[in-house]
């Protein structure tokens, strides 16, 4: 195994300065400040961002990437494991980290004549010569953050202008650019990398993502694990609900699934396995409700924030719409969880050997406190790109001051790293996502493509929405769920609101779509890292995860057919299609997992399928799929407890009964536990 590492003390420092200045840049933008009378045109201002943070992407990220495999393997063992997969920064990082400074702050210190003198089309030498050297850094930034695969998507799209008019395909046909005018679009233009994502990100991401940084480091991770702890843990099955609260907390927090599954998951995974869970089901688990933590309010994840731009609505209201869908999407995940722990005769976790809730939600008052002044502060105040600071600055100060804490240079150094390193690989992938936005707007080819979509399909909602599903998920399996969401934005997005899909939900649609490639075959990335962790089959725990995470493949189609779900009607048609829509995920739970939660039944097959037609009708607007979707909900679940037996605790057994295709698993924890939560 390798020994050198990578972030030694003097690139720590350089990250640290970068990361400091690029934090400052941001707060001088949203705050007015003009320091030093710097009032910076938008272009200079987020070129002088890239010029900060694309540098820390060469220091950070290796020319390599480690595998997957490799990094499960360095997570299981102790720091210097993980630390030794790093090799140290070489000569060529740095001369892309100079280049690519100097290439921005060329740019920024000209964006005055790149306004007024066009330099998006005619530009002197220099300019074009650096507008080359900027498209090719973006692209080994993306390479390095995103991964080869939206690398070579980018660099297609961003080269596509090029022979746009010769195609033979009419719908793609577009406007043609030589390559030194295309380079100028790319690196100076308004809609390639300088467009709406990177806008965004400079602007509103920063604090939110430093802010999520700020709460891991602060203590935040640890409060939600003893809090799910204190909560779930004593009920059957608790360290899988304890798994799933936790899960979705930390990918609040990070907003990325994979890094959630190998955060939590060595805490996670053992414990599930330890009290009676199979290798593949725990690890399944951990996945599903990993990849929950990019759509779960109020943080969410980047893509959610990139709605503000396309949407055009402040972020209070893409939080709300997204809360009734994150709900039904972890209560999914928790029902067949319960099912499952009840089939298995599953016990909690011993109450003496639990943190109490009043104690854990005491001694973590800083953390209740910070969610609840940034969502507050969301809704009182109209400056969105200043509220994470505040809160920021109100969680670093009770860290600091908090007796029994220790909060000192140290870690907060490691804090300004870790913002450091979270930022820059956000502000790469979306930089290099930019090129594939100005591909096709600079082509034209964009508007006509959703055109043509609606004229294949014509008025046909539920085909485009179908469509619209699996061109996400294929796309998910390529790119980050930012990078995904960016290009069916223009894309697919604007056809589908043209049939009359609610704005809100359509991009809500797409999001969720892109993100379930993490826990689906074939790719299943956050579901291949837990069971890398688990030690199960990687397939099987990809199917696993899938399963657990159903609701989150129904739900997108009911908001998009009912906006109510997405609180985009009145308040009495919204309550009611929450109510209706709980049923119709207690429906869909109990019918995947084959157990009628709360009467504690097996359920046959016959009635699995009816309930699971009835849940899915209970998500659609009208009022006869409300009324049938009831009637067989409500006939499948009272025909299982007329006509099934309730197991007996000797059949269920103390210990669980392995799996066809895992092995055994060890006997559960022996405390008493109430039948349900």
């Amino acid at each position: 195994m390798r020994t050198e590492t990578r972030m030694t003390p003097f690139w720590r420092a350089v990250v640290i300065v970068l990361t400091v200045l690029g934090v400052l840049l941001a707060m001088n933008q949203v705050f007015f400040w003009n320091l030093f009378g710097l009032a910076l045109l938008t272009n200079s201002y987020l070129y002088l961002v890239m010029a900060c943070f694309l540098p820390v992407v060469f220091i950070v990220n290796p020319l390599r990437k480690v595998p997957l495999a490799e990094k499960v393997e360095a997570t299981q063992g102790s720091g210097q494991a993980a630390a030794a997969l790093e090799s140290p920064v070489r000569w060529y990082d740095v001369a892309l980290m100079l280049v690519s400074a100097a290439a921005c702050v060329y740019f920024a210190f000209n964006g005055t004549r790149i306004k007024n003198f066009g330099w998006e089309f005619m530009a002197p030498a220099v300019a074009t010569v650096a507008a080359f050297v900027l498209w090719a850094v973006v692209l080994e930034v993306l390479r390095r953050t995103g991964g080869l695969a939206v690398t070579v998507i980018a660099l297609v799209f961003s080269l596509y202008p090029l022979v746009a008019e010769r195609l033979p395909i009419g719908v793609l046909q577009g406007v043609t650019y030589d390559l030194p005018t295309l380079a100028q679009v790319h690196a100076m233009g308004a809609e390639s990398i300088l467009g709406l994502p990177i806008q965004t990100a400079a602007t509103i991401l920063v604090g939110f993502l430093v802010f999520g940084v700020a709460l891991q480091h602060t203590g935040g991770a640890d409060f939600f694990h003893n809090l799910a702890m204190s909560i779930f843990g004593r009920y059957r099955g608790g360290a899988a609900k304890v798994s799933v609260a936790s899960s979705a907390a930390m990918g609040m927090m990070s907003g990325s699934a994979v890094s959630n599954v190998l955060t939590t998951g060595p805490m996670t995974i053992p414990a599930m396995k330890r009290s009676g869970f199979s290798p593949t089901y725990a690890g399944g688990i951990e996945a599903t409700a990993s990849s929950g933590g990019s759509i779960t309010p109020p943080i969410m994840g980047t893509a959610a924030f990139l709605m503000v731009s396309f949407v055009g609505v402040p972020y209070t209201e893409i939080l709300v719409a997204a809360t009734i869908p994150a709900v039904l999407y972890f209560l999914g995940i928790y029902l067949q969880v319960d099912g499952y722990a009840a089939r298995r005769g599953l016990r909690g976790v011993p109450v003496d050997r639990l943190p109490r809730t009043v104690a854990t939600l005491v001694a973590g008052w800083p953390y209740v406190l910070a969610l609840m002044l940034l969502t507050g502060l969301l809704f009182v105040t109209n400056s969105e790109t200043q509220v994470p600071y505040y809160v920021i600055a109100v969680l670093l100060a009770v860290a600091v001051l908090r007796p029994g804490r220790t909060f000192g240079p140290r870690e907060f150094t490691e804090f300004l790293v870790d913002s450091g390193r979270t930022l820059s690989s956000i502000i790469g992938i979306i930089a290099g996502v930019g090129l594939i936005v100005g591909g096709l707007t600079a082509t034209g080819v964009s508007l006509s493509l959703a055109r043509e979509l609606v004229a294949l399909v014509g008025d046909n909602v539920v085909l485009i929405l179908i469509a619209g599903a699996v061109t996400c998920f294929i796309m998910g399996m390529g790119m980050t769920i930012s990078a995904a969401y960016v290009f069916l934005a223009i894309v697919m997005v604007p056809a589908v609101i043209d049939l009359g899909v609610n704005p809100l939900a359509a991009h809500l649609f797409v999001i969720y779509w892109a993100s379930v490639s993490y826990i689906t075959p074939p790719v299943g990335l956050a579901a291949f890292a837990a069971a890398g962790l688990a030690k199960a089959p990687a397939m099987a725990t990809s199917v696993a995860a899938m399963k657990l995470g159903a609701v989150k493949y129904i739900v997108p189609f009911g908001f998009a057919l009912n906006p109510a779900l997405v609180a985009q009607d009145s308040p009495g048609r919204i309550v009611l299609a929450f109510a209706l829509s709980i049923v119709g995920v207690y429906a869909l739970a109990s019918a995947i997992e084959g157990w009628t939660v709360g009467f504690d039944r097996r359920m046959p097959v016959l009635f699995r399928v009816t309930a699971a037609v009835g849940g899915f009708l209970l998500f659609l607007p009208t009022a006869l799929a409300a009324v049938v979707g009831l009637a067989l909900v409500a006939g499948s679940v009272l025909l299982t407890f007329l006509t099934v037996r309730p197991a007996p605790e000797a059949e269920r057994g103390d210990a669980p009964e392995p799996a066809a295709d895992d092995d055994a698993v060890p006997a559960p924890a022996t405390a008493a536990a109430p039948a349900t939560l």
